[in-house]
């Protein structure tokens, strides 16, 4: 094996990697609106909530379709034991991202009688979010593998563990969407946002806390790598940085500045982000494929690498210029729809 070939797993695992954390930011904060629709009741506030992600939330997706297409085509042994394992909250994730889709657009258009499209918008969001949490939470509690495929049951995924993690991932998603609201808003909206992220950020710090302290208690290799010295004392950094991110959030929100909050919550997520790869790398399928046993062949790898090389700039590019675009509060009355 060549120095290329080994290290062409590792860099196709920094590319999903990337996309994931920019899928987790990016539609985190869309996903988190319609979380928060249910608290929001008057209908100029929900035009108000949804003409601020109105340029961005499709385009915000791609990075999910990067992950996921990324992992079948560079990991194609690690994607053959994740998808049946984690099968149906794969199928609800995928369906309750299309009903929140299509309730996005049909809202507008159906409008007045648009209630049922204002639930599937609410409902939908939840969910994706929760199926998120209860695939993150299936990975990281150990999947079945016998000689290469799946051993295991239907329901494996479903354990208390998992259910907390797709809790976490709903109230997650529900300040970052808070957060955005604050920055992208102004009067009762933008007033009832911050009101809402205080307890949002402390039902969040809670759910890390219960996260962070269950998964070295139930297995043994992340406890060994979390506190093992000296590893320990760099490691550290991350709940400290966790401790500041917050503070920082629950600050801006007080303060009513309009972009800390939001970006304080951002580094929340990709704080908690780290702290997860930090206790699973190399593995893609904890504890017992890692990126070199799951990568495809590397002439497969070398092939898809070109193509990314070449749209990954091209994505980042667009949305750096759509963001740029569509920069600032969006007011009352106003949109883009």
């Amino acid at each position: 094996m060549t120095e290329l070939d080994f290290s062409l797993p590792v860099i196709w695992a920094l590319i999903i990697g990337a996309a994931v954390a920019l899928y987790i930011v990016l539609d985190g904060f869309d996903l988190g609106i319609g979380i928060l629709f249910p608290f929001f009741p008057l209908e100029p506030d929900r035009d108000q909530m949804m003409n601020t992600v109105a340029p961005f939330w499709d385009g915000n997706e791609t990075w999910l379709v990067l992950g996921g297409g990324g992992l079948w085509v560079a990991f194609p042994k690690a994607f053959a034991i994740i998808v049946p394992a984690l099968y149906l909250p794969v199928i609800v994730l995928l369906l309750a991202l299309i009903f929140r889709g299509v309730a996005f657009e049909f809202r507008w258009v159906a409008k007045p009688n648009h209630r049922v499209w204002d639930v599937a918008f609410a409902a939908g969001s939840t969910l994706a979010a929760f199926s998120q949490g209860l695939v993150l939470g299936g990975l990281l509690q150990g999947i079945e593998v016998r000689g290469g495929q799946f051993a295991g049951g239907p329901l494996d995924w479903l354990t208390p563990f998992s259910l907390l993690t797709g809790c976490s991932l709903v109230v997650g998603y529900a300040l970052i969407g808070a957060t955005w609201l604050a920055m992208k808003t102004d009067g009762h909206v933008e007033a009832r946002a911050r009101h809402l992220g205080a307890g949002l950020l402390l039902g969040l710090l809670v759910a890390i806390a219960m996260v962070s302290i269950w998964t070295p208690l139930a297995i043994p290799r992340i406890a060994e790598r979390w506190f093992r010295l000296p590893d320990f004392a760099w490691l550290s950094t991350v709940p400290v940085g966790t401790a500041i991110a917050a503070f920082a959030c629950w600050r801006g929100l007080r303060s009513g500045r309009p972009l800390m909050p939001f970006l304080a919550s951002v580094a929340l997520f990709l704080l908690a982000y780290v702290g997860l790869v930090i206790s699973n790398v190399p593995y893609l399928v904890p504890p017992v494929l890692d990126v070199w046993d799951a990568a495809a062949d590397p002439k497969s790898q070398r092939f898809m690498l070109a193509g990314v090389l070449v749209l990954l700039p091209t994505i980042l590019c667009y949305t750096v210029f759509n963001y740029w675009v569509f920069r600032g509060k969006v007011r009352a009355g106003e949109g883009y729809h």
